[in-house]
C-alpha cells in the first residue's frame, strides 16, 4: 500500500482514538477495512485523494464478488464514509465521494445462544479446570462474571481490580466508546469473586515481595497487556465446552453474552433494562433477542405439541 494511503489511515485512526475514544477493536476493524480499500485502489492506479463515488461502488461490487457477507460490506462502507468525512473536515478533499452511496444493508442474523443447562455445565466444569487451584478459581470467577453480567469479553478481562473492591453488589464497567454502565452481580458471582480476590491479593503480595509491580487488573496476566487476554479466554472457553460435552463451535464469549440477554428476556425482564445492562446504544440492537426467543418458543411448540408430532394418514380420514 502507498505511503500516502498509510498516512491517511493512521491519521484518521489517531483522530478517532483521541476525539471519539473509539475502542481498540473498532480501530483495528476500521484499519483492516481501509487497508484493503487502499490496496484495491493501488491496484487500479488510483488513490484516496482522487477516488470518486463510482470507484467506491466498484470496490463494493468487488467485495461482493469475493463472497463477503452483507454485514462485512456494510462495515467497510461505513469505514470508507468516515474516512472521507474526516478528509473533508480536514480539507484534504473538497468533496465527500462516499456521502450518497447506499450500502448493502445488514441481514438479520439471529445470535447463537445457550440453554441454561448448558451454561450450568460450563460453570460446573470451570471449577476444576486449571493447572493449579488458583487457575481453577480464576477460570470459575471469569465464567461466573461474564454470564452474570453480560459483559463483553474485552470489558471483563480489562476490568480493574479497584472496581471489585468492597464486596460490591454492582460493577462499574467501561464499555465501547468509553461509556460507563453499572451491571449487577448474582449471588454466586459475588461469592466466587470474593474468593478470587483473597487468593489474587495473596499472590500479588508474594510477587511484590520479590520486587514485582502490582497489577491494576482483576485478572492479571504475564503478557504485554498485563491481564488475561481475549484470546486466552476464548481458548479456555473452547476447552470448557469440550469438557462439558458441548459443541465447542457453538460456545464463544459472545454466546454467553447472548445467553445472558435471552435468559433475562425469557424471565420477564424489560427490553430497556437489558439494553442498559448490555451497553447497547440503540434499542434495535437489543430487540434481536426477541427474535431469538420467538424462534425458541416456535421450536418448543413444533417439538412438543401433540398435534405437531402426529401426521394424519389420508386413508384413515
Amino acid at each position: 500500500m502507498s505511503a500516502e494511503h498509510d498516512r491517511w489511515i493512521s491519521t484518521f485512526l489517531e483522530a478517532q482514538a483521541a476525539e471519539l475514544d473509539a475502542a481498540r477493536n473498532t480501530q483495528l476493524a476500521y484499519g483492516r477495512d481501509l487497508v484493503d480499500f487502499g490496496r484495491w485502489l493501488d491496484g487500479k492506479g488510483k488513490a484516496f485523494v482522487t477516488a470518486q463515488r463510482e470507484d467506491i461502488e466498484a470496490y463494493l461490487i468487488f467485495c461482493e464478488a469475493q463472497g463477503l457477507s452483507k454485514s462485512t460490506r456494510a462495515r467497510r462502507l461505513s469505514a470508507i464514509r468516515q474516512l472521507y468525512r474526516f478528509a473533508f473536515d480536514e480539507g484534504w478533499r473538497g468533496d465527500n465521494p462516499g456521502i450518497r452511496i447506499k450500502g448493502p444493508g445488514r441481514s438479520l442474523k439471529l445470535p447463537q445462544t445457550l440453554e441454561w443447562p448448558q451454561v450450568e455445565a460450563l460453570l460446573e466444569v470451570a471449577k476444576d479446570s486449571g493447572r493449579t487451584p488458583m487457575d481453577c478459581l480464576r477460570n470459575s470467577c471469569m465464567l461466573e462474571l461474564i454470564y452474570a453480567t453480560g459483559m463483553r469479553v474485552s470489558e471483563m478481562v480489562e476490568l480493574p481490580v479497584a472496581a471489585a473492591r468492597g464486596n460490591p453488589a454492582m460493577l462499574l464497567v467501561r464499555g465501547k466508546g468509553g461509556k460507563e454502565r453499572m451491571v449487577p452481580l448474582s449471588t454466586p458471582a459475588k461469592a466466587v469473586l470474593a474468593e478470587w480476590l483473597l487468593l489474587r491479593d495473596e499472590a500479588e503480595e508474594a510477587a511484590m515481595a520479590k520486587g514485582k509491580k502490582p497489577s491494576r487488573y482483576l485478572f492479571p496476566g504475564r503478557g504485554v497487556a498485563g491481564h488475561v487476554t481475549r484470546q486466552q479466554f476464548f481458548v479456555l472457553l473452547k476447552s470448557l465446552a469440550v469438557k462439558a460435552g458441548l459443541d465447542a463451535q457453538n460456545v464463544t464469549p459472545h454466546t454467553l453474552r447472548h445467553a445472558f440477554a435471552t435468559h433475562l428476556l425469557a424471565g420477564g425482564a424489560d427490553l430497556r433494562v437489558i439494553q442498559t445492562l448490555l451497553g447497547h446504544a440503540d434499542l434495535s440492537s437489543t430487540e434481536i433477542y426477541t427474535h431469538v426467543l420467538d424462534e425458541h418458543l416456535k421450536s418448543l411448540v413444533l417439538e412438543h405439541h401433540p398435534l405437531a408430532c402426529k401426521t394424519q394418514d389420508p386413508d384413515k380420514t
